[in-house]
């Protein structure tokens, strides 16, 4: 007997197993040849088989290469191909295949990144008004800085878009009583008045331009306005030009001194900008005040003339706008200004003429009308002038100075137009 070492080791019994050369199939030593029976299946199906490798070569193509096949289905071939877009000319070539909202974002940070989140304990009221998406903001034309808008309405709202029509009417009684007790003093205190009104005012637009990123000569055309403003009333009109071409030579030499570089075509067209409209118009002002240019003070009369007619207007456009007011003026410039309240102050405007100057010598009714008649038309261009300018820079108010009314640009805006019309007026109707 064997033991059970022994039945493990097998005696090599010298005998090679008989394999057809033509059989494709492998062949494993010391099993049965696939098939050779017929009681045993074949493992392998025959039509899978791959032909042997010393067989000439039948030319087919395997069905995995051939996607082009109407019998085979690929499902990447919808796909087109990468395309190298390096020029705008690629761009514009691959223009069909490329969609482009691909590129648009339309999600919010917290969908972009949906692993980070705050506690729901620390969630505020606040916080989850500022997540929430704000529209986009848009530049029109040469605009600086747009409307805010409200971030759920999409409405715009602008800063100080609130007056109280009570604090307004209180401050301008105020200042009317002041102004009056200024010009009862004489041309002297009219002259500090202006000066000190139209540097105020110069200033106001000034900080709006420096708001919006313009750079502005401020300093320089403060003092030009003043400069121009004692000019006039010491040595009348003709002192413009020259002031004004002292202005020009000094900002070269302004923005040649400064410490970095500075857009000069822009510093200089918002410095000379603001000189012209708020210091060349309202030096105007110093033109009538000025004994120089009228006799017996008949020049404070009738610039006092134009202050009573210009607050008239605004008055009457402000009161009567505000009650029947429905058709805007100009939407684009000022949607709260209407054609109800434009008739409104053009009627108190003529009344104040006819009534409230004829008390005040030298003037007449007739002159009065005429006067009122002319700046029913120039005042409202004034006031839309400076909303031009407002829109621009985005701003409802350019100051705070005066309760009620906004800065002191914000009062006199259409008196800036009225002067020189008043003034011209007073030659046309030889008033002087």
């Amino acid at each position: 007997m064997k033991s059970d070492d022994d039945a493990l080791v097998d005696v090599p019994t010298g005998e090679v197993p008989v394999v057809s050369s033509s059989d494709p199939r492998v062949t494993i030593t010391g099993a049965d040849v696939v098939g050779a029976a017929g009681d045993v299946a074949p493992l392998i199906d025959p039509e899978t088989l791959l032909p042997h490798w010393t067989d000439a070569p039948t030319g087919q193509v395997p069905i995995v290469v051939a996607r082009e096949s109407a019998d085979a289905v690929d499902p990447w071939a919808a796909i087109p191909a990468p395309a190298w877009r390096e020029g705008e000319a690629d761009w514009v070539a691959h223009e069909e295949q490329f969609d482009a909202s691909l590129l648009a974002v339309d999600k919010t940070e917290e969908d972009l990144r949906p692993w980070e989140f705050t506690p729901e304990s620390t969630v505020t009221d606040e916080e989850i008004l500022d997540a929430s998406p704000r529209p986009a903001l848009t530049r029109a034309h040469r605009t600086r800085r747009t409307l805010r808008e409200d971030p759920l309405s999409g409405r715009a709202v602008r800063k100080g878009s609130t007056r109280s029509v009570s604090v307004a009417t209180l401050t301008g009684v105020l200042l009317a009583a002041v102004v009056l007790v200024i010009f009862y003093l004489g041309p002297i205190a009219v002259t500090v008045l202006v000066v000190a009104a139209l540097t105020l005012a110069a200033g106001e637009a000034f900080a709006g331009f420096r708001a919006v990123g313009a750079h502005p000569a401020t300093i320089l055309g403060l003092v030009a306005v003043v400069t121009l403003c004692v000019a006039v009333y010491d040595k009348g009109l003709g002192a413009t030009a020259v002031v004004t071409a002292l202005l020009v030579m000094f900002s070269f030499v302004w923005y040649l001194n400064a410490e970095k570089m500075i857009d000069v075509v822009d510093g200089v067209g918002a410095t000379i900008f603001v000189f012209a409209w708020v210091g060349v118009l309202g030096s105007f002002a110093l033109l009538m005040a000025s004994p120089h240019t009228f006799t017996h003070r008949h020049g404070l009369a009738y610039l006092l003339g134009a202050i009573i007619l210009t607050v008239a207007n605004d008055t009457g456009a402000l009161f009567i706008g505000r009650w029947v007011g429905k058709r805007p003026l100009n939407t684009r410039l000022s949607p709260n200004k209407t054609i109800e309240g434009t008739i409104g102050g053009t009627i108190l405007t003529l009344l104040a003429g006819a009534l409230i100057l004829p008390r005040i010598h030298p003037w007449t009714m007739s002159h009065g009308l005429e006067c009122a008649l002319a700046l029913c038309v120039v005042v409202p261009m004034g006031d839309l002038f400076e909303s031009m300018f407002k829109r621009t820079l985005g701003v409802k108010d350019l100051g705070h100075l005066l309760p009620g009314h906004g800065g002191m640009l914000d009062r006199v805006d259409g008196l800036l137009f009225a002067l020189p019309t008043m003034y011209f007026m007073t030659h046309l109707l030889s008033l002087s």
